[in-house]
């Protein structure tokens, strides 16, 4: 009986691989790029993760392009789209609030989201809602489409900043005392003046996305209302 059971234990079918799938492949370039970044992504670590050969990535991608332009797309997928029946003002601030929380989980995806032409139908998608609401709230769509770029524009140097500053929130005391004697009262008064509130720790020196976007919805409300 012992060794009957034995056997029926060692003939048990080895657990099934998912097959490989534009997705698949997708899903884990994204994983090594939030990982390690886009610089440390090739075809061959890729498929290595993915524990098959370089040659089956191009049934599912053509090329580095198509595979970074499908991963943006899975990226963009992730933000929330602004709902039409929605005050704008709301429903743009609720789809810039949700773009750069997915931004700065995905550390490497805002420079090819600003510098390729991206057309996957998750980013079609979020332009053609954003449009959308922005139109049916009055804007006509000359003025929509200059509305949301101003505000991804926002959006993304924001991010791209966030990303890139060279300090830790809490080492900006430390950097303003660090960096004020190039900044002297006589030539610089009001750069001075900011450096020594930072200094002293009498203002934090942080900037709040939501006040630049609120700036920029407020000056839009006038647009909207001045058109209609």
């Amino acid at each position: 009986m012992a060794n009957r059971t034995k056997a029926t234990a060692n003939n048990k079918t080895p657990p099934q691989r998912s097959p490989l799938s534009r997705e698949r492949v997708l899903q884990a370039a994204i994983a090594l790029a939030d990982e390690a970044g886009l610089e440390a992504l090739s075809m061959r670590k890729l498929a290595t993760a993915l524990d098959v050969k370089a040659m089956s990535l191009y049934n599912h991608v053509s090329n580095r392009d198509d595979l970074l332009d499908g991963m943006v797309d899975c990226v963009v997928s992730e933000i929330e789209v602004p709902k039409i029946q929605l005050n704008w003002q709301a429903a743009m601030l609720q789809r810039a609030l949700s773009a750069h929380t997915v931004l700065l989980q995905h550390p490497w995806a805002t420079m090819p989201l600003v510098s390729r032409v991206n057309v996957g139908p998750a980013m079609l998608r979020y332009i053609d809602s954003t449009l959308g609401c922005l139109v049916e709230a009055g804007f006509s769509l000359e003025m929509a489409d200059h509305a949301w770029n101003a505000m991804d524009s926002h959006i993304y140097g924001f991010t791209l900043q966030e990303l890139n500053f060279p300090f830790e929130v809490e080492d900006y005391s430390e950097a303003a005392e660090a960096y004020v004697a190039m900044i002297p009262a006589e030539k610089y008064p009001y750069m001075n003046r900011l450096t020594h509130l930072v200094m002293e720790q009498q203002y934090d020196g942080l900037h709040e996305f939501e006040l630049g976007l609120n700036l920029i919805l407020d000056g839009l409300e006038k647009l909207r209302s001045s058109e209609s």
